[in-house]
């Protein structure tokens, strides 16, 4: 199972996991990949199902990449234990997921045979994906590339918003 080496603290705070994926939103290495839809947080031991179930389909021919990595620790408490005495011990490894951002990539394989070999890691996700190509990967709903920023008026104080796209 994944997990880091070492951390800089043993135990982190839970989060909130909001707003879109701006890194790791594009396909750059395989043909095709998972893309999440919605928000979630992904375990170390459904990464490697879904690993698993991918490479069974497609006889380890080809080539996957993982593109996300679990290394923040989630915490529990024994069953009946009362309350204090500490924060509990890590009982899992996480990442949080935003929408957008690509889990698994694959190339080296057949159109039908790489959608078949993803949707059934697809099932083994707990959060809403899609499959895309390298020619999908620009027709998301919305722009990967569109970056807004705000800029304030020294006259009016008022915002406007700025739109860059690259090409």
């Amino acid at each position: 199972m994944l997990m880091p080496k070492r951390t800089k603290w043993r135990k982190y705070q839970k989060g909130r996991n909001r707003g879109k994926s701006y890194r790791g939103n594009r396909i750059e290495f395989g043909e095709f990949a998972i893309k999440a839809i919605e928000a979630g947080r992904i375990d170390s031991r459904q990464i490697e199902a879904a690993r698993v179930a991918m490479t069974r389909k497609v006889s380890r021919t080809g080539k996957t990449w993982i593109r996300v990595f679990p290394d923040k620790p989630l915490t529990k408490k024994p069953l009946e234990t009362r309350m204090g005495k500490g924060k509990g011990g890590v009982e899992k490894w996480v990442m949080n997921i935003k929408p957008g951002r690509i889990i698994f990539e694959m190339a080296g394989v057949p159109e039908p045979l790489a959608r078949e070999a993803l949707s059934l890691a697809c099932y083994k996700l707990p959060f809403k994906t899609k499959i895309i190509s390298r020619e999908d990967s620009y027709e998301i709903y919305w722009s990967s590339r569109e970056r807004c920023s705000w800029i304030t008026k020294a006259t009016k104080r008022e915002k406007v918003r700025v739109i860059y796209i690259k090409s």
